[in-house]
């Protein structure tokens, strides 16, 4: 009788908050395309945003575009009681520093911090890039519209700030405009190294680079699909980290790929009738976005962007050859994807920011057993856990199971040859942490 008064007891626990929360629902009505649209056309409207543009002018390149930027996290912060902590952080950088940097430059990035009511030193970020370019790197001069590359993420940032800014979340949330991405990711070390100088907990990144066409230069026309690229494992693990994988797996399961996961899950969850793509890659093949830069430092980063890219309207000058309109223009840009892609990020930082931490010390157990067997520190905020499996070519968590307020549990007839395993932390309101994968193992 006891046995079964807890089986009930853990159903209704868990019944009373696995629905869909419906503020998700709200900040996914509430994301404008119209906003995007006029966020873009502003930036666009700047002529160029090259990183060594004229910083003095009020109407024209990267200062006045920086500028604006803060301008409208400011506002923004007035209509939520200033609950926007708005501010550029910048880094020097010589001439010759690279081939691209052919004078000295201020690398000026503009921040807006919504601080967490309980974990104010846990952040999410959501970034997009300032600066823009066209054919050649160093031309700072020619018009460079950027529409798509990148003012669409820049405005997804404004935008997310917009809507989440309406809301308290425990977990701090950063809106983010970055520079210098052209010239060589500048933007994202700098605020990289930044983060890493103040301690912060960073639970993830999200780099929203491109997020505004829809017809790729292959012909195909998409306004659903999306790419989540996310690297393996951490570039700066341990040599005694390595080991371990090898034997006890995890190729694919380091920090990042959890975050791309998650984005995944959740848009799965509230946006169905998207589709998002798991793409087993740092980047684009042989290209780079500023994410990297917090990977480098242990940070979990990904980046979110368009399915179908058209190369003809990226760092291109503008004309028309053969018949082919060449240049980023406001034209080619569909804003109604872009509010799409901005809604994405919002409900995963909405998620993550109203989450607990994710458990600490998971490690795994059951070796020539019947039985998988997983334990795991319990965490501030946590009402009960969730252990995820899936199929070792998996590429999603398929498989779960809420094992309610324990930091131990054994499932029962489960191989642990035959799955990956992973731990996430649920709050009374069925808001779950980023997945934990094993990072030890007992017998």
């Amino acid at each position: 009788m006891k046995k079964t008064l807890l089986f009930f007891s853990l159903l209704i626990t868990y019944s009373s908050f696995s629905q869909n929360d419906s503020r998700i629902y709200d900040i996914i009505n509430s994301v404008s395309a119209e906003r995007i649209e006029a966020d873009i056309s502003k930036l666009a409207g700047f002529g160029t945003r090259h990183t060594l543009s004229d910083t003095v002018s009020d109407t024209r390149g990267i200062g006045a575009a920086r500028r604006w930027i803060k301008s409208s996290f400011e506002e923004i912060s007035k209509d939520c009681n200033n609950c926007l902590e708005v501010f550029y952080q910048k880094n020097f950088i010589e001439k010759g520093d690279n081939d691209r940097i052919t004078k000295d430059v201020w690398i000026n990035n503009v921040a807006a911090i919504q601080k967490g009511t309980k974990y104010p030193n846990r952040y999410i970020i959501m970034s997009g890039d300032i600066d823009s370019r066209v054919s050649n790197p160093t031309n700072f001069t020619d018009d460079s519209p950027g529409a798509n590359d990148n003012a669409s993420g820049m405005a997804g940032a404004i935008e997310a700030a917009r809507v989440l800014s309406k809301y308290e979340f425990e977990s701090s949330i950063i809106y983010l405009g970055l520079s210098g991405e052209e010239q060589g990711l500048y933007g994202g070390k700098g605020f990289a190294e930044y983060a890493k100088k103040n301690n912060w907990e960073i639970i993830g990144v999200l780099n929203n680079d491109m997020i505004g066409n829809i017809k790729g230069v292959d012909g195909v026309i998409s306004n659903r699909d999306f790419r989540i690229f996310s690297e393996p494992v951490p570039p700066n693990e341990t040599e005694r980290q390595r080991r371990a994988r090898r034997f006890y797996g995890g190729e694919v399961d380091g920090i990042s790929r959890q975050l791309a996961r998650y984005v995944h899950k959740t848009t799965k969850t509230y946006m169905p009738e998207m589709n998002p793509m798991m793409i087993y890659r740092l980047d684009r093949f042989g290209r780079g976005g500023h994410h990297r830069p917090f990977n480098d430092l242990g940070f979990a980063g990904i980046r979110i962007m368009e399915a179908h890219e058209n190369y003809t309207q990226q760092h291109q000058d503008i004309r028309t050859e053969n018949g082919i309109e060449y240049g980023d223009k406001l034209k080619f840009v569909n804003f109604d994807y872009a509010a799409k892609l901005t809604a994405v990020n919002a409900i995963t930082m909405a998620s993550l920011a109203w989450a607990p931490p994710a458990p600490k010390n998971v490690s795994i157990g059951g070796i020539v057993e019947p039985s998988a067997k997983l334990k795991w520190d319990k965490v501030d905020g946590a009402v009960g856990y969730k252990i995820y499996w899936r199929d070792t070519t998996s590429a999603t968590w398929d498989y779960s199971r809420y094992v309610g307020d324990v930091s131990e549990f054994t499932l029962k007839g489960i191989i642990i040859d035959n799955y990956f395993f992973g731990v996430a932390a649920v709050d009374k309101d069925g808001f779950e942490s980023v997945v934990v994968f094993p990072n030890s193992v007992f017998r």
